[in-house]
């Protein structure tokens, strides 16, 4: 192992992992997937993944697996349940590097990309929460890598291991996100073999079959996975994971979903998707426009972020956590616009040249400090608008006073959030009948909801605390 390699290793671990565990569970995807991974846990179903104890079945379950054995492991802390996430982004730093080098890139200029993927603020930011997206973007970045150096002019030696660890980034990218992990690599494939076709005017039959066959190949334990789904729960099961929620959200036709946005809604968020390093960006994928017929290293990088932004633009769901798979192409387009700004200035401005090292090395100081700071201290932070802890408290303040506590047709992020930190159930009251009925049931009786006003009876509100703005009232009769 050579020199950078080891201390990109170092870089990217503490930027992934100092102090992961130091805040409570933010956000709804975090409450949502912490709680179904802990129900994985408490009721020993690998197979169907449960919400409010009904199959949630929005995508395969690579990530609640990992997630579930860190609680089991490690126990149920918020460290544990974000390590895959963490992993996830570590390895695709380290394997960004070492392809680059296996491209023939020089040693700093894989380095700096490596880094600068580890330092894009939405990049950092995702990969230290828990949800799939860290494993989407693994998937992806080791299915297109190893593609390329697959198919690549200038390849030297057998190509069965690129298609061995291509076949393992499809089973990772399909098990995290199911159809879409298909799609995010296969629209880059696509369009990368139809460009160089086109530029070849010649036909390579065994360019297109191939990638095929090992898709197909890395199909294979997802395909395992629904043959348990469909035992448990039929047809319905099965294309409510590969129908309603795949292709359902990307034609808006699944109105549950939510995440709708107009066709713009990415072009909006462009200024801030790669930040820091968004000019760098940018203006390499314009700067190499002229040069890709001749490079197909450039090609590919400029493809996989076109390719993919024009994907995502053309889905009806959209969250700006869906450009991570992107990230790794931007790195690379903006580490080699870098240098050649670097040989502008050698050429132009010898004086300033003099002391690119020291500059370099200042902005990734910088930015490694400002995003541990941010990791240390405002993550912290947040937890004050932001933490389902202090209502989980008060819910085990009442069990403590020998209460029962049901929760009323709750969201998806108390429920998950509540299943995470009591590591137990409490009652679901779906219907406002079911909710008189338990308020009546026993004297001191409590229910938890995040609305009244939606009532046909008055309830007496014992308690109002917020997260995030959104009210949660504790009732009695």
């Amino acid at each position: 192992m050579t020199r950078p390699a080891p201390l990109l290793l170092l870089l990217a671990a503490l930027l992934f992992f100092f102090a992961l565990g130091n805040h409570e569970l933010q956000g709804s995807t975090e409450a949502r997937v912490s709680g179904i991974a802990m129900a994985m846990h408490l009721d020993d179903d690998w197979v169907v993944p449960r919400l409010f104890r009904e199959p949630f079945l929005e995508k395969p379950p690579l990530s609640l697996w990992l997630d579930a054995g860190a609680i089991r492991l490690f126990g149920a802390s918020t460290g544990a349940v974000r390590l895959a996430s963490a992993f996830a982004g570590l390895f695709s730093v380290m394997l960004l590097y070492g392809m680059l080098r296996r491209f023939g890139r020089p040693q700093t200029l894989a380095f700096s990309a490596a880094l600068i993927l580890a330092t894009m603020a939405s990049y950092w930011g995702n990969v230290r929460g828990v949800g799939e997206d860290s494993l989407l973007s693994l998937g992806v970045t080791t299915a297109l890598l190893a593609f390329y150096q697959a198919v690549r002019p200038e390849r030297e030696g057998s190509s069965v291991w690129a298609w061995a660890l291509f076949t393992a980034g499809m089973v990772i990218a399909t098990l995290s996100k199911g159809v879409l992990g298909l799609a995010m690599p296969g629209i880059v494939i696509f369009v990368y073999l139809a460009s160089t076709s086109l530029m070849d005017k010649r036909l390579r039959i065994g360019d297109w079959l191939k990638p095929a066959l090992f898709t197909l190949l890395a199909l294979v334990p997802l395909l395992i996975w629904l043959g348990f789904l469909f035992q448990r729960g039929g047809m319905q099961a099965v294309g409510e994971v590969l129908w309603t929620n795949s292709v359902g959200r990307f034609s808006g036709s699944f109105v549950e979903a939510g995440h709708y946005e107009p066709f713009y809604y990415y072009i909006a968020k462009l200024p801030e998707a790669f930040l820091p390093w968004n000019i760098l960006v940018y203006l390499g994928l314009w700067h190499f426009r002229k040069s890709l017929v001749r490079n197909r290293y450039r090609l590919f990088f400029s493809v996989w972020l076109v390719a993919q932004f024009t994907l995502l633009t053309l889905a009806s769901s959209k969250r700006t956590v869906y450009l991570m798979a992107l990230t790794p192409a931007a790195a690379v387009l903006a580490a080699e616009y870098a240098r050649v700004l670097l040989e502008w200035a050698k050429a132009h401005k010898p004086a300033l040249y003099r002391y690119h090292r020291r500059i370099i090395a200042g902005v990734f100081t910088l930015a490694m400090a400002c995003y541990l700071i941010a990791a240390f201290w405002f993550a912290p932070k947040a937890d004050v608008r932001q933490s389902f802890v202090p209502v989980i408290s008060q819910i085990q303040t009442l069990q403590d006073e020998g209460k029962a506590v049901a929760m009323y047709q709750p969201n998806e992020r108390i429920a998950g959030a509540s299943v995470f930190y009591l590591q137990a159930y409490l009652p679901i009251l779906k219907t406002e009948p079911e909710l008189r009925a338990f308020l009546t049931a026993k004297p001191g009786n409590v229910a938890l909801m995040d609305h009244t006003d939606r009532l046909n009876e008055k309830v007496t509100v014992i308690k109002q605390m917020a997260i995030n703005r959104q009210p949660y009232y504790f009732v009695e009769q």
